[in-house]
């Protein structure tokens, strides 16, 4: 949630926002109603205290004074009973815009929209086409039946099959490894959620359009375990010397891709359903910058190791999602498509989602919220897309080299050979 305080006073931060493309006049609404609401509470907290006064001066009124006061304090008591639902009603208004208004854009983030992203490097060529396109191949090879998924639960679906799944679970394993190595601890967190750890993490009211609700909507499926990691440390103080807190989270994750009709219907590229490990990371204020870095290093390394070439997007403004302050993309190349594809991307949320959350760090000079960060470690089924591509062999499948400890093998031939 943004700062109203930070919103009122500082024209950078405004501006911050308002680079994200905002709903026109929402800025405007939102400090207005904040207005009202802080003007309703003066007036308020002025009659609680003269209605204080009044009660005790009741007790201290010689006895020919005291109907007087007792008059006095009713007065005041019966005027703000008429304000207090008056002050509820201006809190919640004020509270219902406010999570409407996203995360200032840091400084150092690009004006624009999609497409407007700053190519901060670029590592590796681009090689040609493979013989087939991953749909093509991971068809061929018995590794995708969208055919079948499609009739059993609709578009977007697919069933994983044969050497592919040991492929993915090599995924896993491997890259687990490598965040663990780094100080992240695993942990597999619940998929399912109450709607506040939605709102909390940042995701709601902007992006409840992508999200699966059950049970009538007690329960929502998260799209990523962002969402479960973030709330392991909700409404806790923690110590300075302990940050930076680091978590690898695996889980499922689940997705409607509302407003993507059309778009990546071959393959496995864009579905409802996939699994990803995430990295999280609660740091200080001072270190999150410095987190952030650390992070995009680690996707790079594990992109690197597994041979593709790949570039990274330092985000527009106007292409960040709510919770974001700042993000960098990396965007593989693909080569059936001759252009570069999102896989992966890590984001810091500044303090955003830790007010919400009620989360904080105590140091020498006092508490103040924390920084949270995320950034995606493998997104396994888009992973398992670019390998499909830059793995053929001649109609066969080769195993990167960095997976083969894993699933056993190191090459799987065309189905008819």
């Amino acid at each position: 949630m943004i700062d109203l305080k930070r919103l009122r006073t500082e024209a950078e931060y405004r501006s911050g926002i308002e680079r994200k493309r905002v709903r026109s006049g929402l800025v405007e609404e939102v400090l207005a109603v904040d207005a009202e609401h802080r003007a309703l509470l003066a007036r308020v907290e002025e009659l609680r205290g003269r209605q204080n006064a009044a009660s005790k001066a009741i007790g201290k009124a010689a006895p020919d004074q005291r109907a007087a006061k007792i008059a006095e304090a009713g007065v005041l008591k019966d005027e703000l009973m008429a304000l207090e639902p008056s002050l509820s009603e201006v809190e919640a208004r004020v509270r219902e815009l406010a999570l409407q208004v996203p995360n200032p854009a840091d400084a150092s983030v690009p004006d624009g929209g999609e497409g407007d992203g700053e190519v901060v490097r670029v590592i590796g060529g681009e090689p040609p086409a493979p013989a087939l396109d991953h749909a093509a191949f991971a068809e061929a090879m018995g590794f995708v039946n969208t055919e079948k998924a499609v009739e059993m639960s609709g578009s977007r679906f697919a069933y994983l099959m044969r050497e592919a799944v040991m492929v993915e679970l090599a995924l896993v394993a491997w890259v687990l490894g490598q965040v663990g190595a780094q100080g992240f601890v695993p942990v597999m967190p619940p998929v399912l959620v109450r709607e506040h750890a939605m709102e909390e993490a940042g995701f709601f009211p902007t992006d409840r359009q992508q999200v699966y609700e059950v049970d009538e909507g007690a329960l929502f499926i998260v799209g990523t375990s962002e969402v479960p990691l973030s709330a392991l440390h909700r409404g806790e103080i923690l110590d300075a010397d302990a940050l930076p807190l680091r978590y690898a989270g695996f889980s499922s994750s689940f997705r409607r891709e509302a407003g993507t009709y059309g778009k990546d219907t071959r393959g496995i590229f864009r579905v409802h359903q996939f699994d990803k490990v995430e990295m999280f990371v609660f740091a200080s204020p001072e270190t999150s910058a410095e987190e952030h870095e650390r992070i995009l290093a680690i996707e790079e390394a594990i992109v690197s190791a597994l041979g593709l070439p790949y570039r990274v997007v330092n985000i527009a403004a106007g292409d960040l999602g709510a919770a974001s302050a700042k993000k960098f993309d990396i965007e593989v190349w693909l080569p059936s498509e001759g252009r570069y594809r999102e896989l992966t991307s890590c984001s810091n949320y500044h303090e955003f989602s830790a007010r919400r959350l009620g989360i904080r760090t105590r140091g020498e000079g006092g508490t103040q919220l924390v920084h949270t960060l995320n950034g995606t470690a493998c997104a396994v089924g888009r992973m398992l897309v670019f390998l499909f591509e830059h793995y053929q062999d001649g109609g066969a499948f080769i195993v990167p080299d960095v997976l083969r400890s894993f699933t056993g093998f190191e090459r799987v031939e065309p189905r008819n050979s």
